[in-house]
């Protein structure tokens, strides 16, 4: 009966709790609130006004009413932060007698940051209000809900200390009955309108109102984005006040709703989730993938159970691991890593392209209007299989587990960051006095039942899971400048990486240099990052570790300790501007400056002759390699040599950023021809030079296979009998001009050798042709508009996994004679 009992009481919680509780899912979940068209269903508007939509005039009235119900609610919640204030000061008097209520520290933790966010809120309030009363749809509020969202800050320690306020309140009311007289009758004054109306409330209750007073306040900003004409001076400002709090409320999830995730076990003790999410566990050498759920106690990894149709859906439970049994401790030396199931690097790629192809069907079928959505269902389908699939085999870093009875899990994870969001969230719970559990077959089976309704995270991250409103992400290049970072208590060799998400995992893309023996590092280094239909970027801050005795034997471990971890929505509303867009990244006491501007891949790939014809950046081959008289240009001679004398063994090379102003002064010598070039190259960072290389083919008038042969190569790559693609592919090196196809060759063989060194730099054949088959073959501006292609996502399909093929086929080609090559001759046409 206790059981039964401490069930329904959480029902009932959970009953009254729903609408707040709803409201964090509501705003973290709609990415299309920039979208005037597009209607929001908030409690802050009233449903007959959703007619104005559309009408400048009544939108502009529907944005007074907004603002106006906003102010009525930001004095109520005012008058909550005052009577909560209100027996501080006595408390405190009290502190320092013989006889205290409570002890300055409770005092301090109890009340800690109110007098802060009353202030914040005192102020905008008061600069609010005479706007209302005295409105004109010309005045300006952006300013104030930007400031208001700059102060999160405060909020956030609040949020941090929210768990042991309220635990204190509740320990020293049990202590003292004079303390708890006062914190459950607490005073709170009505509207001005209403003097004499004043409500009773309880001290936990109030110190839950600014909590609750976060999500209100971005759904207000949801609200007056709908009603603010996108050419008001307030647009810009209201957006950027709404991502500022998108990205707190993000960060701050998990705190921000405590209560949500109680589960009560038959026995009526109180277990919390902490944490869930996709994870790929390698068992028996096949990888599976799992839901794994970290509760306050233990870590429990499930699968979802088939189920007949029409029936709820179940999980079942693989294993449990107690906290108190777990450890993160590495493999002896007479362990190994067990045999893991892996798919060749071809059909990985091979994946990518269905996947991009089916989306631009997906989207063809959207475009025709037609009424039958069984094409798309059947297509979004086999999106999901190709999607899935690629989330189970692509991740490679080991995330291992240890109980002290001898079992042990290995999961593949994607992002060295996720490795560390579930280690340190396991070390965090482990620092409290935790007991073994051991769990009877029904309350496993009770447990297991509740992962379903408590789960954060309810599908795996493919597209096909995703709403036809959301965001389809960026196509393009983001522009990352990395300037410093603070708060590091020790010197210490640090740098920073750079991620972004692409088909549904993280890659890493950038790397800073190390900044020596400091605690302020200024890097002021700035990265070109290739977006794939990415929604975020992450950036992670390492200490490098010189130590060759702590190097781990496990493929893809890093050793460096990651001193801090932080991560930003790219918002294509925000993103997409001209200016360089400044932001902040904190991260366990460290911020990270950085600044960050967004270009299509049209603008970024444009080829635009130099009209500096002396220089060789924008200059067609022939001509550089006439002027100079050589057969490959110098400057691909001089990185080629340079990359395999010291850069071969890099991880990453060719797909790791170089720093963006160290590539425009190897540029800017090059075009010059300046003589210190061969010190320069050697001083230069390796991923600068590599970058150097890449901007050089990238930048020529035409591309090196040239404009006229390029319908050609994409015919060509697509033929499916093995000898006809061979006679093809040859015949159109052939027809290739002299400079380009002897550049062309020399390039291919040394992609040849650095990808033989895969098992050190991590770079296959694969992934070169991935880095450079755009680059050598993208066309011209004349041949893209002849193409007619409108979406960036169908750029992707369409031209780049192609363009990826092409130079793979020869990458994948016994060597290539330039001798042997013209001698041959083929019985077909030579006009391509």
């Amino acid at each position: 009966m206790e059981g039964e009992e401490s069930e329904a009481s959480a029902v009932s919680m959970e009953e009254d709790e729903e609408e707040v509780l709803g409201f964090l899912d509501k705003v973290l979940e709609d990415e299309d609130v920039f979208d005037n068209e597009m209607d929001l269903d908030c409690p802050f508007t009233p449903v007959g006004f959703r007619t104005f939509k559309g009408d400048t005039e009544k939108g502009l009235e529907m944005r007074k009413l907004v603002l106006s119900g906003f102010l009525a609610s930001e004095e109520i919640y005012i008058n909550q932060l005052e009577a909560l204030l209100l027996p501080m000061k006595p408390l405190k008097a009290t502190a320092t007698t013989s006889k205290p209520v409570l002890t300055v520290e409770q005092i301090e933790t109890i009340f800690f940051m109110i007098q802060d966010i009353f202030v914040i809120h005192k102020e905008f309030y008061d600069a609010l209000s005479p706007n209302i009363q005295q409105w004109d749809e010309k005045i300006t509020v952006g300013h104030l809900f930007q400031k208001l969202a700059s102060q999160l800050g405060v909020y956030k320690a609040f949020v941090d200390n929210y768990k042991v306020a309220v635990g204190t309140v509740e320990k020293c009311s049990q202590a003292n009955s004079q303390f708890q007289k006062i914190s459950e009758n607490l005073k709170v004054k009505g509207p001005k309108e209403s003097k004499d109306c004043t409500t009773t409330s309880t001290m936990e209750a109030l110190l839950y109102k600014p909590i609750d007073r976060v999500t209100r306040s971005t759904l207000v900003l949801h609200d007056l984005l709908k009603h603010t004409p996108k050419d008001h001076p307030d647009f810009p400002l209201l957006q950027d006040a709404l991502r500022i709090s998108q990205n707190f409320l993000s960060i701050i999830n998990e705190e921000i709703d405590p209560r949500r995730t109680a589960v009560t076990t038959p026995k009526g003790e109180a277990r919390q989730l902490v944490k869930d999410g996709f994870l790929v566990e390698v068992s028996e050498g096949t990888r599976k993938l799992r839901h794994v759920f970290l509760f306050t106690d233990l870590l429990l990894c499930a699968k979802m159970k088939k189920t007949a149709v029409g029936r709820h859906q179940q999980y079942e439970c693989k294993w449990y691991i107690p906290l108190a049994d777990l450890s993160f401790q590495t493999l002896d030396d007479s362990d190994s890593l067990p045999h893991i199931q892996t798919l060749p690097e071809h059909e990985i790629e091979e994946m990518k392209i269905k996947i991009s192809t089916i989306k631009s069907e997906i989207q063809k079928e959207k475009k025709a209007q037609k009424s039958q959505s069984r094409n798309v269902d059947r297509l979004r389908k086999k999106m999901n299989e190709q999607e899935s699939c690629l989330l189970l085999y692509s991740p490679t870093i080991p995330f291992r587990i240890h109980n002290k009875h001898g079992k042990s899990c290995l999961f593949l994870l994607s992002s060295d960051y996720e490795r560390s969001e579930w280690r340190e969230s396991i070390q965090k719970l482990q620092k409290k006095d935790l007991q073994a559990c051991v769990l009877s077959s029904v309350e496993l089976q009770v447990l297991t039942g509740s992962c379903f309704k408590l789960r954060t995270v309810h599908n795996i991250p493919v597209t096909s899971n995703k709403d036809d409103e959301e965001s389809p992400g960026l196509y393009g290049f983001l522009h990352v400048i990395v300037h410093k970072a603070t708060g590091f208590k020790e010197s210490a060799n640090l740098y920073c990486t750079l991620e972004v998400d692409s088909f549904g995992y993280f890659v890493s893309k950038a790397i800073t240099r190390v900044f020596r023996d400091t605690t302020e590092p200024q890097w002021n280094e700035e990265f070109e990052i290739e977006l794939e239909g990415s929604q975020c970027l992450r950036i992670l801050c390492y200490e490098k570790c010189y130590d060759k005795s702590k190097l781990n034997k496990d493929d893809n471990e890093i050793v460096d300790k990651i001193m801090g971890k932080g991560q930003v929505q790219l918002d294509p509303q925000a993103v997409q501007s001209k200016n360089w867009h400044m932001d902040v990244i904190e991260m366990n006491g460290i911020k990270v400056e950085f600044s960050m501007k967004f270009t299509t891949r049209d603008l970024s790939l444009k080829r635009t002759p130099s009209k500096k014809q002396s220089g060789v950046f924008g200059v067609k081959i022939s001509v550089v390699t006439k002027r100079e008289r050589s057969k490959v240009p110098y400057i691909v001679r001089q990185c080629i040599e340079e990359v395999e004398k010291r850069g071969i063994d890099e991880v990453g090379i060719y797909r790791i950023s170089g720093v963006a102003t160290d590539i425009q002064a190897l540029k800017a010598a090059f075009d010059a021809n300046t003589k210190d070039i061969l010190m320069m190259l050697s001083d230069m960072d390796i991923n600068a030079i590599a970058g150097t290389l890449k901007l050089y083919f990238r930048e020529l008038p035409e591309p090196l296979l040239t404009d006229r042969l390029y319908p050609a190569f994409m015919e060509g790559t697509a033929l499916s009998d093995p000898a006809a693609k061979e006679n093809c592919m040859m015949h159109l090196l052939r027809s290739l001009p002299d400079p380009n196809l002897i550049t062309f060759l020399s390039l291919l063989e040394h992609l040849k050798r650095v990808a033989e060194k895969e098992p050190v730099n991590k770079m296959s054949l694969h992934n070169l042709a991935t880095v450079f088959g755009p680059t050598l073959l993208r066309p011209s501006e004349s041949e893209i508009n002849k193409a007619n292609v409108t979406m960036a996502s169908d750029i992707w399909s369409h031209d780049v996994m192609a363009q990826v093929q092409v130079l793979l086929y020869y990458l994948q080609h016994p060597p290539i004679s330039f001798a042997e090559l013209k001698k041959n001759t083929l019985y077909f046409s030579t006009d391509v």
